[in-house]
């Protein structure tokens, strides 16, 4: 099939590189052209394992092209697919009108019959402003919209685009079903079928869902720390348990952080305002984790001064695997350690320079093990592979004071048991020797 890819981001660069992988023919819009360069280059404009070779293979094979002009894009595109990451501020709130412009700008060149298949993360309903605002302005040039919400994960999208659980679309007609079942054929032929403002409700709610669920393990987990029992001993109780089951998102460990999540909430809450609906148990869950986002600030204001103390931070970005500093916990700590006047040592084997605000405050090592120098106390906040490579000999040679604070308990197999570390972990029983 021709395909036309909307917005080459992370979600954009992806879902054209694999459908042109699948045996489609790909044309990769976007209007940056700094981002159009470098892709006709072959790189991609986020760190994704794999991502570049794909992208190189299916330029070589001229599966793949890539072009800022609307006219060569749409020329001959009988799916858009508009994979436009949405915008969020710091406060969770998402930029729809940045996505539905771009989408609208699109609209005069695009071919009769041709159909509008979304992925940007937008409110239940903006599917159906579009159908609206096109019937309106080319009433005698039809064209469909379809919604299927991205299911992508930073580091494994690749292997979550091409061998999905399932994914799930909203259609009007069965042509469109079958257009997008011919679509993603390459991939699979798990397709959960449904309307259009269902698929829409579908992304919302499983968000949502699944930061409801962090923050109550969170809660659970802190609670756990008072009573001297094992989170993560209850989290297998929990999952153990026929009605709940093994993959629920229960584990004790950071707040959730990057805004894709919060979005959700943040448009299921905005719709219960707009329709007189209260929404007790999501308007909660911001609340309650902005609240655990502070649980390692906690724990080292537990241990006295920060001043001119030393503290090894192993990861910056928002996500192993990526190297998005955009919305990461880890910075923010870095930032509040600065106002603690601490001296923060941070390595990420993804980071060779930090920003010029970020740089002021924080020193970048070369290495891991160069991060633990004279520190005395090491955070593990992100979970790169590298850092359980690292034995406890080589942690304990470099680091001043033996305390380490690990989140997500990363490293419990390298120190977890060695009695010459304290390791404080959420909702844990911490071993201090």
């Amino acid at each position: 099939m021709n395909v036309c890819v909307v917005g080459l981001w992370h979600l954009g660069s992806v879902t054209a590189a694999c459908l042109a992988s699948g045996g489609h023919q790909v044309v990769g819009l976007d209007f940056d052209i700094e981002t159009i360069h470098n892709l006709q280059d072959g790189k991609a404009p986020i760190s994704e394992p794999g991502l570049d070779d794909m992208i190189q293979s299916q330029l070589k094979e001229g599966q793949l092209q890539f072009t800022t002009d609307i006219k060569t894009a749409l020329s001959e595109a009988e799916i858009i697919w508009v994979t436009y990451d949405t915008p969020v501020d710091d406060e969770d709130r998402a930029d729809v009108d940045f996505v539905v412009q771009r989408i609208e700008r699109l609209l005069p060149d695009i071919m009769g019959g041709a159909l509008v298949l979304i992925s940007s993360q937008l409110p239940v309903g903006t599917t159906s402003r579009l159908e609206k605002n096109y019937s309106e302005l080319y009433p005698n040039k039809p064209i469909t919209f379809a919604y299927s919400p991205e299911n992508l994960r930073l580091g494994k999208s690749i292997s979550v685009f091409t061998q999905p659980d399932r994914v799930v679309v909203g259609t009007r007609s069965d042509k469109d079903r079958d257009r997008v079942t011919e679509l993603l054929a390459p991939f699979t032929d798990r397709i959960e079928l449904m309307s259009v403002e269902s698929a829409e409700m579908t992304k919302h709610a499983l968000n949502s869902f699944l930061a409801v669920s962090v923050t109550f393990a969170n809660e659970i987990a802190t609670l756990c720390e008072q009573v001297d029992a094992d989170a993560k001993e209850v989290e297998r109780g929990l999952k153990s348990e026929a009605r709940i089951g093994p993959k629920a998102y229960l584990s004790p460990g950071g707040a959730f952080a990057g805004g894709t999540l919060a979005r959700d909430i943040s448009f299921l809450s905005n719709i219960g305002k707009e329709y007189g609906q209260e929404t007790h148990l999501l308007s909660s869950v911001r609340t309650s984790n902005n609240v655990h986002k502070q649980w390692v600030q906690r724990k080292l204001q537990s241990m006295g001064s920060l001043n001119g103390k030393r503290v090894a931070i192993w990861g910056l970005t928002y996500k192993a695997g990526t190297n998005t500093l955009r919305r990461s916990n880890s910075v923010e700590l870095c930032l509040w350690l600065a106002e603690q006047n601490a001296v923060v040592q941070a390595y990420d084997p993804s980071i060779d320079r930090l920003p010029n605000d970020l740089a002021q405050k924080i020193s970048l090592s070369k290495t891991a093990l160069d991060a633990l120098s004279k520190a005395s106390i090491l955070v593990v906040s992100t979970e790169w592979p590298e850092f359980q490579t690292i034995t406890a000999d080589n942690i304990d040679s470099h680091l001043e004071k033996p305390v380490i604070i690990d989140v997500n308990r990363f490293l419990v197999k390298t120190v977890g048991n060695d009695p010459r570390f304290s390791y404080i972990v959420v909702g844990g029983i911490s071993s201090k020797h």
